[in-house]
């Protein structure tokens, strides 16, 4: 009986153990999955509600942001994070600075994946 019960509380830790060590001791959460530029665009950054990608809309075109931050070597990225200045379309600057509170709270890999997507038009 001692060996049973032994045996189902070795079972038991090693199973828990196994759980933890699957994302190295961190637990499981969004920013440890890979993120896609286009979910982001389209869902959770709303982007696509002022950004098309070939044409103006409320916001330049992806392929106009793409363009001029390839251009000037910059980043979206920082842009996103309110730490660079509007390079693209400033007067349409204040409208933009509402999705802030949105892109500030993304991940580092989420903001890249949105860089990524963004510079793939």
């Amino acid at each position: 009986m001692k060996r049973i019960v032994f045996f189902a509380l070795t079972v038991l830790l090693f199973s828990c153990k196994k759980e933890s060590e699957d994302n190295f001791g961190q637990p499981k959460s969004e920013a440890t999955e890979k993120v896609s530029g286009q979910e982001l665009f389209e869902g959770k950054g709303n982007c696509i509600a002022c950004h098309q990608a070939e044409q103006k809309i409320i916001g330049p075109s992806m392929a106009e942001i793409s363009k001029i931050y390839k251009e000037k070597n910059a980043s979206i990225v920082s842009f996103l994070r309110e730490e660079s200045q509007p390079i693209v379309d400033p007067s349409q600057y204040e409208v933009m600075k509402t999705n802030f509170a949105i892109t500030k709270k993304m991940s580092d890999d989420e903001l890249k994946a949105l860089e990524d997507y963004i510079f793939a038009h």
